[in-house]
């Protein structure tokens, strides 16, 4: 049970045995078990309020008919005493403030030490088999940024997802059919015979690479009809040409992003082996197709048609989207993409997924309730279908927005923005975590500025640089007491706790205790950025203690050590108590940065560090 929970379980104990005297009235009772779990345990607005607030009295006063001030008079005295709660204090109109007791923050990091990474983690209520589907930009072009946040926000999902007890399957789509792969392909072909591509081809420097590797390969992959060669660059670009930088392969880009996939899923597969011809004849039995102008249309039934059953007449709504948002067929006889999708989510949901979720960008917006009343009509839980949108990413260099298109040749990839901020930091695996952490840093419905010149920096005024140095501070600490060789590197029972008073390492302690429900708030929400935020208070709480407590260091200085009787004067107690805190801190830390796929360094370098500060 944690923090949380055990002064919810006082709260609860306190008010239950408040309603059986009859001290909350004669519907005390019925009016308590009607507001079960409908009151809440919350940090309050500013720390000198407590260390948690409750609005039970305001929750019960209707149900048991008494002000909420004279409900919160009666918890506060029956609190007295409670073994969790050392204190509680009315506010406002009848919000409780409530501190904790010393004895239950030491109890709580000591469930830390002992859960280890664990810690946090959860069973989900539902348990639910989840497929997250991603990315899946067209494979026509190197993973540009934008497509990064796309992975990065949806794999970040997928992992508080994971930690909360469901069965997660991260899949790309693979648009490997239509128009795009035909103009693409056609765009790899004129480059090999060194004819100008048109407007409606790709301009990339990477068609020609990608011209220039196959010409090397025997038998010539250009003596094949145009499907076949649409294979081969689909190929080509999801693997990557062998020792390109430009082109190493989306895969490995994705890898390199810290994203890897359970399921690649081919779009032409699903026309290959007839998926889609099934799904269409499927509607149209249903009654959701119309032909008009010798095309094939999706039409949703009106609300209130006469027959809402699955069979019944279909309806087109003329103040539906265009025409040419919903076609299925075109009078060409060639499906849309629209129709691929339709088969792909039915797919998906044969599969035995209980829940699918799509990352989509913000251009895809009035895409969703097209699919919802696709899923609708084929008779498929709708509900089960959930999308994200997230925002696009301004690149700046320099205070100046890059503009990248893929078509126009100046693509910023996130190659090559990892190898820029690699180089700068002088560590694999930089460019990975500052895209990580920039790009989860804000909701997904705000638009990202990315820095470049803000990321490579090696200071603390990058803030994934900032976070990273927490976590090497913490584990420099653990290392020099090892090395110092005098000291217990946790209490090893509660009682050896009790040298953890001061009010700072107790606030940490509760900061850290509220990590089980910042994960499965950030799980619930679908919000990864909650964590960043999360990690980023910690850091800076830490930071602020280490500051104040130069006067009272959590290990001795050089210069103390230097009087051979040291040990007989310092405090080793405390510095147990302490070594168990940061532990647990650093516990803590880490399962939040590796949540959403932030490295956890031990040693980084920081310049002109004094005594105190170096971590190396």
């Amino acid at each position: 049970m944690s923090l949380v929970e055990r002064v919810r379980s006082s709260i609860d104990g306190a008010l239950g045995r408040l309603a059986e005297a009859g001290a909350l009235g004669e519907s005390g009772v019925r009016g308590l078990a009607d507001a079960a779990r409908s009151w809440t345990v919350e940090r309050p607005k500013r720390a000198e309020h407590g260390d948690y607030a409750t609005n039970a009295a305001m929750v019960l006063t209707k149900r048991v008919g008494m002000p909420p001030r004279a409900i919160a008079d009666k918890l506060v005295a029956e609190l007295a005493g409670d073994p969790v709660v050392r204190s509680a204090e009315i506010a406002g109109p009848g919000f409780v403030n409530l501190r904790i007791h010393a004895i239950a923050v030491h109890e709580e990091l000591a469930a830390i030490l002992a859960a280890g990474p664990a810690y946090g983690r959860s069973a989900a209520a539902t348990g639910e088999r989840v497929n997250v589907e991603f990315v899946s930009a067209n494979p026509t072009g190197p993973i540009t940024v934008a497509a990064a946040r796309n992975g990065i926000f949806g794999d970040a999902v997928a992992s508080l997802l994971d930690l909360t007890g469901h069965r997660v399957t991260r899949e790309y789509y693979i648009n490997d059919f239509g128009n795009q792969i035909r103009a693409f392909a056609e765009s790899v072909r004129l480059a090999h015979e060194g004819k100008p591509r048109g407007e409606g081809h790709y301009q990339g420097a990477y068609v020609d690479e990608i011209a220039r590797w196959f010409e090397t390969r025997m038998p010539d992959p250009f003596a094949v009809d145009d499907v076949e060669l649409a294979r081969t660059c689909i190929t080509a670009m999801l693997h990557g040409v062998p020792g390109s930088k430009t082109l190493p392969g989306i895969r490995k880009t994705l890898g390199d992003l810290g994203i890897h996939f359970d399921v690649w899923f081919s779009e032409e597969s699903l026309h290959r082996w007839g998926n889609v011809d099934v799904a269409i004849d499927e509607l149209r039995a249903r009654g959701f197709l119309v032909e008009k102008d010798n095309a094939t249309f999706f039409v949703a039934k009106r609300p209130g048609a006469a027959d809402d059953g699955a069979g019944g007449e279909a309806r087109e709504d003329k103040t539906a989207e265009a025409d040419k948002d919903r076609v299925v067929k075109k009078s060409d006889g060639a499906f849309t993409y629209f129709a691929s999708d339709v088969a792909y989510h039915s797919d998906k949901l044969s599969r035995g997924y209980d829940r699918l979720i799509d990352v989509w960008g913000a251009d895809h917006h009035g895409y969703i309730p097209r699919m919802r009343n696709v899923l609708d009509a084929l008779g498929l839980p709708s509900s089960r279908f959930e999308v994200l949108i997230y925002q696009l990413v301004n690149i700046l260099r320099g205070g100046e927005v890059v503009k990248s298109s893929k078509r126009a040749g100046n693509v910023v990839t996130a190659d090559e923005v990892m190898d820029e901020i690699d180089e700068a930091a002088g560590r694999a695996g930089a460019g990975r975590d500052a895209l990580r952490f920039f790009f989860l840093s804000r909701s997904a419905n705000t638009t990202v500025d990315f820095d470049l010149e803000i990321a490579k920096k090696k200071s603390l005024d990058n803030p994934v640089f900032y976070v990273q140095y927490g976590h090497a501070r913490l584990a420099s600490i653990l290392r020099k007491a090892e090395g110092i060789g005098a000291f217990q590197t946790a209490p090893d029972d509660l009682a050896a706790w009790a040298k953890l008073e001061h009010p700072d390492e107790l606030a940490l302690g509760i900061q850290l205790a509220r990590w089980p429900d910042v994960l499965a708030e950030a799980a619930s929400l679908r919000e990864p950025h909650r964590i960043v935020f999360y990690v980023q208070e910690l850091a800076r709480d830490f930071q602020s203690y280490f500051t104040r407590m130069k006067t009272d260091p959590v290990l001795p200085r050089d210069s103390t050590r230097e009087d051979a009787a040291w040990t007989t004067t310092w405090d080793h107690a405390k510095t147990t108590a302490r070594l168990g805190w940061i532990r647990a801190i650093r516990a803590v830390y880490a399962s939040a940065l590796a949540a959403i796929g932030i490295s956890q360094p031990d040693r980084m370098d920081m310049p002109q560090a004094t005594e105190e500060e170096a971590i190396a």
